[in-house]
């Protein structure tokens, strides 16, 4: 009997307000096709875990510092077979994952990066810095994209983009509300519903 929903797992580093887009997405009817099982943290204070636990979704903690980088992949590896995941969202996850485990997952995780991709990406851009950059460069558009996760940081096969004109006087901090708001929970959640989706029609 095919299935009506694949299984999603988000990763989260902050205060975690995509995933609260997600979850909203979801409650909204804007997500059908993938249902959030998981939300795994790499610290213990993050936000985010506050956020999945309101909406009963499981959490889990696996810390970077404490496991190294093969020790956290293997943490995650096992929690994602656990829970039958079938597709990984990184939002705001601050952690650089390596080629071997992109590539067990290839085309099942997803990424939202603050900038219209390939511009301000790459290593070393992520957070402010992505902003403080546009911002520099004096581009009069920024944005968003979401993209397929692989070996190389942002790098990945772009899934959907959005635009966001840059007001006179903006700072840092202004541009990534502006950006998030804009462009970040609109095409997030999307994104995840299209590749669920596809997921499904191929009955994997």
């Amino acid at each position: 009997m095919p299935r009506n929903c694949v299984n999603v797992a988000v990763l989260v580093s902050g205060g975690g307000t995509n995933l609260q887009a997600l979850i909203d997405a979801e409650n909204s009817g804007i997500i059908k096709s993938g249902k959030i099982k998981l939300v795994i943290s790499n610290k213990a204070d993050a936000y985010a875990l506050e956020r999945a636990k309101k909406a009963s979704i499981k959490t889990a903690v696996v810390s970077k510092s404490e496991l190294g980088q093969n020790g956290m992949e293997e943490k995650i590896t096992d929690l994602l077979t656990e829970n039958k995941i079938d597709i990984i969202v990184l939002a705001g996850f601050m952690c650089i994952l390596t080629a071997d485990f992109t590539k067990k997952y290839d085309k099942r995780i997803i990424n939202v990066h603050p900038s219209l991709i390939p511009s301000f990406c790459g290593e070393g851009f992520y957070g402010l810095r992505v902003h403080e950059a546009a911002l520099k460069k004096g581009v009069k558009v920024t944005g968003a994209t979401v993209h397929f996760v692989n070996e190389i940081p942002d790098g990945g096969e772009i899934i959907l983009q959005k635009a966001v004109t840059i007001p006179e006087n903006s700072t840092p901090e202004s541009l990534q509300k502006r950006v998030m708001k804009l462009a970040e929970w609109k095409i997030l959640p999307r994104a995840l519903e299209l590749v669920s989706n596809n997921i499904l029609k191929e009955g994997k």
